[in-house]
C-alpha cells in the first residue's frame, strides 16, 4: 500500500522533471514514444496472457482491440507529432498593424490517467500516447479489477523514469489519496457516476479533466438494410469482450417490418460465431467479476429470453442474450448493462425511434444501419451523440484520426490521435507587435477618431 505523503512525493517528484524542460523537446517524445511502443512488441505475449487472465480474451480480440490499438496511436503520433507541436501562424487584422499571431501548444504539466477495467491496457495506453506526445508527465492508475493487466503495466512502465511517466497500482483508497492531489490535468475512463466523484475533486483544484463514460448507446435498423451484413455487424459490435464494451450497442430499436427476420439473422449469426455451446467458445469473453455476474442476472430475471440466457458463476460466463418484449420500465433499460445482453424494441416509423433516443441523456455512440440517404441525414441532424456509425457498429473508435468522447453524460473531452495531443496541451495565444511604427490611433485623447476605428472594424461598411 502507497502512502499518501510517497504519492505525493511521486507527484512533486514528477513536476521537478517536467520544471527541467525534458518534455518540451519534440525529440525526446518521439524517442519514449518509440520506447513505449518497442516495450509493447516485446511484452505483445504477456500482454495477451494477462487479458485472457483477467476477461478470457482470445488471441485474436486481445490484439485486435487492445494491443494494435495502441501500436496505432504510437504510429499516428510519431508521423504527426512534429506538425502538431509547431506554431500555427494566425491571420491578423489590420487594427493591429505590423504584428504577427500564432497559436502555440505547449504542455500542461503532471498529469493522471485513470483506466478502466473492460480494456484495462488500451484505456491507459492509448490516452498515455497522447500525453507523452503532448509533452507532459504521466501517473497512471490501471483498474484494480483486472489485477493481471494492472501488474504487468507496472513492470512495463518501469522502463521508464518514475519521474517522468509511472503507475501506481491500488483500490478505492489509492484512487482517493490520488484524487486529493494537485494535477495539471485528470482524465478518467469509466461510469457516469465515478466520473462525477473524479470531476468534484478536480473541482478543488480546477483541474481540466477528461471523462471518458458511457451510457445506454442505440442501435436503429431501418427496413432499408441490408439484413445479413447488419445482424454480423451487430452481433459482433455488442458481444466482443463479453458485451463489456462502452459503446456497445446498449438495445436495439428495429423497424417492425424486418423485426422477425434480423432476430433470426441476430440468431445464426450467434451460432456462427461462437458455435452452439458457446461456453466452449475460445473466443467468447467472460464477466470480470462476481459482482458484476450477478448485476447481470438480475437483469435477466422476468425477461423474456429469445436467444441465450443460460448462466455459469463458476466460470463468470454469460451466454450471449437477446430479449424481447421490453419496455421503457423493464430493469434492462433503468442503466448502462454492460455485458452481453441485447434488448430489443420495435418502431414503426423513423420519427418513433428519434424521438425515444432523444428522450433519453445524450449516448456515447449511436448506431444507424440503413441504405436511405436521407434517412441518414435525418439521424445526424436530429440526433446528438459522441459519436455515429452508419451501418456498422463500435469501429469508429479505432479511426485514429476521429476525436473520440462523449456529449452531455456520456463524457466531456475527446481524445485519439490529434484530439490526445489537444487534450494533454494548452493552446497558448501569442501576438507577436513590431516596434518599427506606433500607430496612435489607439491612444488617448480619442476626439475625431471613432469614425475611423468604426471603418477599420466594418462598422461603417
Amino acid at each position: 500500500m502507497i502512502s499518501q505523503l510517497s504519492l505525493s512525493d511521486v507527484v512533486v517528484q514528477q513536476r521537478h522533471f517536467f520544471a527541467t524542460g525534458q518534455t518540451k523537446n519534440v525529440s525526446f517524445r518521439i524517442a519514449q514514444l518509440k520506447l513505449l511502443k518497442q516495450a509493447i512488441v516485446d511484452n505483445e505475449d504477456a500482454i495477451k496472457k494477462a487479458l485472457q487472465a483477467d476477461l478470457n480474451k482470445s488471441e485474436f480480440e486481445a490484439y485486435a482491440t487492445e494491443v494494435g490499438i495502441c501500436l496505432e496511436e504510437i504510429n499516428y503520433a510519431l508521423k504527426h507529432i512534429k506538425s502538431w507541436a509547431k506554431p500555427k501562424k494566425i491571420a491578423t487584422p489590420i487594427t493591429q498593424f505590423l504584428a504577427s499571431s500564432c497559436i502555440q501548444s505547449e504542455p500542461l504539466g503532471v498529469v493522471l490517467i485513470v483506466g478502466a477495467w473492460n480494456y484495462p491496457f488500451q484505456l491507459v495506453i492509448a490516452p498515455l500516447v497522447g500525453a507523452i506526445a503532448a509533452g507532459n508527465c504521466a501517473i497512471l492508475k490501471p483498474s484494480e479489477l483486472a489485477t493481471h493487466t494492472s501488474h504487468l503495466l507496472a513492470e512495463i512502465i518501469k522502463q521508464f523514469d518514475p519521474a517522468f511517466i509511472t503507475v501506481v497500482e491500488g483500490g478505492k483508497e489509492i484512487s482517493q489519496q490520488l484524487l486529493s492531489e494537485k494535477f495539471d490535468s485528470i482524465f478518467f475512463t469509466g461510469s457516469t457516476e465515478i466520473g462525477k466523484i473524479v470531476m468534484a475533486a478536480a473541482a478543488k483544484y480546477l483541474t481540466p479533466v477528461t471523462l471518458e463514460l458511457g451510457g445506454k448507446s442505440p442501435c436503429i435498423v431501418d427496413a432499408d438494410t441490408n439484413l445479413e451484413y447488419t445482424a454480423r455487424r451487430i452481433v459482433w459490435g455488442k458481444f466482443i469482450n463479453a458485451g463489456q464494451s462502452c459503446i456497445a450497442p446498449d438495445y436495439l430499436l428495429i423497424d417492425r417490418r424486418v423485426k422477425r427476420d434480423l432476430l433470426e439473422h441476430i440468431k445464426s449469426c450467434i451460432q456462427n460465431f461462437y458455435g452452439e455451446d458457446q461456453a466452449t467458445s475460445p473466443d467468447y469473453g467472460r464477466i470480470i467479476n462476481e459482482k458484476h455476474f450477478k448485476r447481470l442476472c438480475e437483469l435477466l430475471k422476468d425477461a423474456n429470453i429469445i436467444v441465450g440466457g443460460d448462466t455459469n458463476l463458476d466460470t463468470l460466463y454469460i451466454a450471449p442474450t437477446i430479449i424481447d418484449r421490453v419496455d421503457w420500465d423493464s430493469p434492462v433499460m433503468q442503466e448502462e448493462i454492460f455485458g452481453p445482453i441485447l434488448p430489443v424494441i420495435e418502431y414503426s416509423e423513423l420519427a418513433e425511434a428519434i424521438a425515444i433516443v432523444n428522450a433519453k441523456p445524450k449516448p456515447l455512440a449511436l448506431y444507424f444501419f440503413s441504405t436511405d440517404k436521407q434517412k441518414q441525414q435525418r439521424i445526424l441532424q436530429e440526433t446528438s451523440s459522441g459519436g455515429v456509425c452508419i451501418n456498422d457498429t463500435v469501429s469508429h473508435f479505432a479511426v485514429s484520426g476521429l476525436p473520440f468522447g462523449g456529449v452531455g453524460a456520456s463524457g466531456i473531452g475527446k481524445y485519439h490521435g490529434k484530439a490526445s495531443f489537444d487534450t494533454f496541451s494548452h493552446q497558448k495565444s501569442i501576438l507577436n507587435k513590431s516596434f518599427l511604427v506606433d500607430i496612435k490611433l489607439r491612444y488617448a485623447p480619442y476626439a475625431g477618431k471613432l469614425k475611423l476605428v468604426k471603418w477599420l472594424v466594418g462598422g461603417d461598411r
